[in-house]
């Protein structure tokens, strides 16, 4: 009945032993609660935010469907553990294409120990999230039957400059990503990045509400971004989604705008709207108004 998720790209997976995520043939997942706590106070925001009638229903489709928790035998065979029971956002695709990004030049939250926002500043500062405000943190693209999927080891992931970080969103919407020595040619750009119900005005919407919304400050949170790029081969929709993902340290906002969090999703906008504007990849400023994502010190003060 359960089985590890096929198209995990980021995080802990269930296999070889280790504890992490299941999934069933329902269209739900099964996330075992984290330890030191971090389990406790993500179950704790989704039973809050499910409830919460300040958040206009618009801005919920970008959160997974959360449908409480439930004991269940853990992945690593430790025995029952208590898992969050949550919608299986790529349920029913088929060869979906996913990129998990992790929002914020900052991914450590105020409160967290000393050695844990060392741990997090060096992560930081050596990926891009200082220099760009996000970070890819996982990547799976599907290229066609013959190559099947590109899917980068976390090292090679971890390891992306800024143009690499350009490259690879160049490369998630091509058609010929699985060439070796051709530059992208961002074919597909303009059905998923772009249109009305593309990956931009997805984002576009989550800026519009991050601008003005101050119940919480979202650390460490991904934007899981997919699409059905089987489906765009065939001449289809590719059904291009945004969600928000990993909810273990989010904050009370305490009528404070989440700075962090909105810095990096302009950053990202930039990004997505440079592939859109110039398929040729010089590199451009989108004409698109974001305050600039923050570069924060060990007390959390911004620069």
């Amino acid at each position: 009945m359960f089985k590890a998720p096929e198209h995990q790209v980021a995080g802990h997976l269930a296999s070889d032993g280790k504890l992490g995520p299941l999934v069933d043939d329902s269209g739900r997942l099964y996330k075992p609660l984290q330890g030191d706590g971090r389990g406790s106070k993500e179950l704790a925001f989704y039973e809050t935010f499910s409830s919460d009638t300040r958040v206009p229903d618009h801005i919920r489709r970008f959160f997974p469907v959360f449908y409480g928790s439930q004991l269940l035998e853990a992945s690593n065979g430790s025995g029952l553990c208590l898992h969050l029971v949550l919608q299986d956002i790529v349920s029913g695709r088929i060869n979906p294409s996913i990129m998990d990004v992790k929002i914020g030049s900052r991914t450590w939250y105020p409160g967290a120990s000393d050695d844990y926002i060392k741990k997090c500043l060096e992560k930081d500062g050596r990926t891009t999230s200082v220099s760009l405000g996000f970070r890819i943190a996982g990547l799976r693209l599907y290229e066609g039957k013959e190559p099947g999927f590109w899917k980068p080891g976390r090292k090679e992931v971890q390891s992306f400059t800024v143009d690499d970080v350009r490259s690879v969103l160049r490369r998630f919407v091509s058609s010929n990503s699985s060439i070796a020595n051709e530059k992208p040619d961002c074919s597909f750009a303009p059905s998923i990045y772009g249109g009305s119900t593309g990956i931009l005005e997805q984002l576009l919407e989550l800026k519009a509400w991050f601008e003005d919304q101050t119940i919480y400050h979202f650390h460490s949170c991904s934007l899981l971004i997919l699409f059905d790029k089987e489906s765009v081969l065939k001449g289809g929709t590719p059904a291009a989604e945004v969600k928000l993902i990993d909810f273990a340290h989010v904050l009370e906002g305490k009528c404070v705008i989440d700075h962090n969090f909105l810095g990096g999703l302009c950053s990202l906008i930039k990004f997505v709207s440079d592939v859109l504007s110039d398929p040729k990849e010089s590199p451009i400023t989108a004409n698109v108004e974001c305050e600039k994502p923050h570069v924060f010190t060990s007390n959390g003060n911004r620069v």
